[in-house]
């Protein structure tokens, strides 16, 4: 399914303006929406989910406009929607709340919503806690179970909010790779400020920025952005004040930065650029923001 936003607007009340006339082409597979907090991402995510209805513009999903009742109907039987937190029903337990959700999306019969409850448990690999209280959970299984909540049904669109943030390692990358595989079959897209979330699917992205389009187009593009702008520094001095510090390595004896710059930082040799250099410097340089394309 392919998603087309032309000139998305919302604005909130007192003036706040989250969305400025965002046009983007999502195409099917995984479709990465980066940005800061704040620079409207779950805005835009509640707008293509029906939560929420933008103050001008339009999305048409594969042609349909979501502002037809009838389009938002539909919608419904091919929709999985992850937000950033599960919220409600802590005394239930995690095969209890999915079967629960699964009524909700009209999965009547039991012996379906049993099957179906018992496949997604496995593949997002919590058959371990399916029987403990959602309360008990950490933040890695708690993750997991509302990306399998999405999952009933079989969506052909899947929304997922902030995937990884505030998970151990180990659990960011079993997330990833599961979005990855979801990805083959389906249009996923994933609202994140990590670049990581969504290289390993070979993503479409946008970047937002301020509510408006910084950059449209394929994930290793995003290095392009940052060409000539990519520095290493190694100090036992004081950090460079010059630019953005992508990453600082201690390696005993100095520091080594990398650094996305206009300008040569002193002591920089130059580095080949990365898609995170890219997004980095569309959030932290200025005059780089990109036309989006198609």
């Amino acid at each position: 399914m392919e998603i087309e936003t032309t000139n998305l607007v919302k604005t909130f009340r007192g003036g706040v303006r989250a969305l400025d006339g965002v046009t983007l082409h999502i195409p099917s597979g995984m479709f990465g929406l980066l940005g800061v907090r704040g620079a409207g991402k779950t805005t835009f995510l509640r707008i293509l989910a029906g939560i929420i209805r933008p103050s001008a513009g339009r999305v048409l999903i594969d042609g349909h406009d979501i502002a037809s009742a009838a389009t938002r109907v539909g919608m419904r039987r091919t929709l999985g929607y992850v937000p950033q937190q599960l919220s409600g029903y802590p005394k239930l337990s995690v095969r209890e709340f999915l079967d629960y959700v699964g009524l909700l999306k009209g999965i009547d019969h039991p012996s379906e919503r049993r099957n179906q409850v018992a496949e997604l448990l496995n593949l997002v690999g919590l058959v371990h806690v399916a029987d403990h209280k959602l309360r008990q959970l950490t933040a890695g299984p708690q993750r997991k179970v509302a990306v399998a909540q999405a999952l009933l049904g079989d969506p052909r669109l899947v929304f997922v909010d902030e995937p990884a943030r505030d998970l151990a390692a180990d659990d960011k990358a079993a997330v990833r790779r599961l979005l990855a595989r979801l990805a083959a079959d389906r249009t996923v897209v994933v609202a994140t400020d990590d670049v990581d979330d969504i290289t390993e699917a070979r993503a479409s992205v946008g970047v937002l920025h301020h509510g408006r389009v910084a950059f449209s187009g394929p994930v290793a593009d995003l290095a392009d952005v940052a060409k000539n702008r990519v520095w290493t520094v190694a100090t036992a001095g004081t950090a460079p004040r010059v630019g953005a510090i992508v990453s600082a390595v201690d390696t005993g004896p100095a520091v080594c930065y990398r650094i996305v710059s206009a300008e040569r930082p002193l002591g920089g040799a130059p580095a080949e650029p990365t898609a995170h250099d890219g997004y980095t410097a569309l959030i932290s340089l200025p005059g780089l923001a990109m036309s989006p394309s198609a």
